[in-house]
């Protein structure tokens, strides 16, 4: 009995969507562009990330050691700092000798300083540490940490860490990531409320026009469910071709953004993110879709029709 009672509501919200052709479509085209709206957050979330992560990516510390800081003791302070949750690894060391031949690269064209530097008779760099926080905000406490290490004899071997004289920078830009996530998520939430209120108003006049149905369906003692449930289909439906629909528009769209968005955003070619992660972004639009239309069919018969 309830497999008839299922089989009835699905006929029946299929012979909906196929009855009413005029409203299916502006319904399907109204969810489109919720799906579009949501398909375009995915992208914009994308590139948000990628560009900050680019960003992260930019911002690191050195520490600068003494020149007569013994190796083995920076080494060892390396394999401390790369055990530390804060630091992403590997920690990059840079010797005396490799400093000393970088100076000369930088500087080939200087002659008046590589003489100078002849004429000291030895080399007057010390060894660095190059380090990478998983987060920018983590960099207060990497210093923190370097501020209590010593050498193995007890001696200060740390000339200077420049997180101090670029923390000023590291703040702003923690404050700019921070600020940009919250604002992506809020603009997300807004977007898809906005898409769902309209989906929901477009889908109430579907079943405006079916009120004397539903009226007679009551009278003859049809349950709520009953009644609910082809629209709910019809709903589903919309959804899910509205999504297919909208996948298939993705395609051309994101190749003709691919090469833009690879020369403006630092690498980031939206074509390939869309190919590589096609399938959780066809979960995504296709569960909102459908998702969307059936709850917004559920919730405009119940609301407005007095089920």
């Amino acid at each position: 009995m309830l497999w008839i009672k299922l089989k009835r509501v699905i006929r029946s919200g299929f012979f909906g969507f196929w009855r009413n052709g005029f409203v299916s479509l502006s319904s399907i085209l109204v969810m489109l562009v919720t799906l579009f709206v949501i398909g375009t957050t995915i992208f914009s979330g994308a590139i948000l990330k990628s560009t900050l992560a680019e960003i992260r990516d930019k911002v690191d510390i050195n520490v600068y050691f003494v020149t007569t800081a013994n190796e083995n003791d920076i080494l060892a302070m390396k394999s401390n700092l790369e055990k530390l949750p804060e630091v992403m690894p590997p920690v990059t060391y840079v010797s005396k000798e490799e400093a000393l031949a970088a100076f000369k690269l930088r500087h080939q064209n200087d002659q008046f300083t590589l003489q100078s530097l002849d004429e000291l008779g030895q080399n007057p760099l010390g060894a660095t540490l190059n380090i990478k926080a998983k987060d920018p905000s983590q960099y207060e406490s990497i210093a923190q940490f370097l501020d209590g290490q010593n050498a193995a004899d007890g001696s200060s071997i740390i000339e200077k860490v420049n997180y101090y004289q670029n923390k000023d920078a590291i703040d702003r830009l923690t404050h700019i990531i921070n600020s940009a996530n919250r604002l992506a998520m809020l603009l997300t939430i807004f977007l898809i409320i906005i898409s769902i209120l309209i989906t929901f108003n477009t889908l109430r006049l579907v079943i405006y026009m079916s009120r004397d149905e539903i009226a007679v369906m009551r009278l003859v003692g049809a349950s709520a469910g009953y009644i609910r449930g082809p629209f709910f289909i019809a709903g589903a439906i919309y959804g899910f071709i509205s999504a297919i629909i909208a996948l298939i528009l993705f395609y051309p769209i994101t190749i003709w953004l691919g090469s833009t968005t690879a020369d403006f955003f630092v690498g980031f070619n939206i074509f390939h993110y869309y190919t590589a992660n096609f399938g959780q972004i066809f979960l995504i639009i296709v569960g909102s879709g459908i998702a969307i239309g059936s709850i917004s069919s559920y919730l405009a018969v119940r609301k407005y029709l007095k089920v």
